[in-house]
């Protein structure tokens, strides 16, 4: 599926319609480059999830947790990991055993981990307007804007 989104409140609202449909256990790979839209995307998301925190992004963390909401959302960012070793040393698959969300920027650094990941593809296109293709996982509804 691709959209294209004119305004950062669009792509949040997209993210939030995919929350929205998500049952917990999902790994939502986002590609793109840095001022793409992934983490307005996962605010968006995180509002589907009805997670009533400010979701920001987690440059210097490697990853946020939010609670509260009817999943919980782990939001990954695997800018600075150098190789999925990295990622397993920081609890992974303790992230997946909790049946929540894990958001993951930066996939593409960590590509092995990512098997069944509903993949989030951010295109910039100008300063406001991106294309977004969402893909992969068991994702089969039309989350049409």
């Amino acid at each position: 599926m691709q959209f294209i989104t004119k305004t950062p409140e669009e792509t949040e609202q997209l993210g939030e319609k995919l929350g929205r449909r998500l049952h917990g256990g999902e790994i939502v790979a986002f590609q793109g480059g840095l001022g793409a839209g992934k983490t307005a995307f996962t605010r968006g998301l995180a509002r589907g999830l009805e997670i009533p925190m400010r979701v920001t992004s987690p440059t210097y963390t490697i990853v946020n947790e939010y609670t509260g909401g009817r999943l919980p959302l782990f939001h990954f960012d695997m800018y600075r990991l150098e190789s999925e070793d990295d990622l397993f040393d920081i609890g992974w698959e303790d992230y997946l055993q909790r049946g929540g969300i894990c958001a993951v920027e930066w996939s593409e650094n960590v590509r092995e981990a990512m098997h069944g990941a509903i993949t989030v593809k951010i295109d910039r296109l100008s300063d406001e307007e991106r294309r977004i293709t969402i893909e992969g996982g068991a994702l089969h509804a039309d989350l049409g804007i």
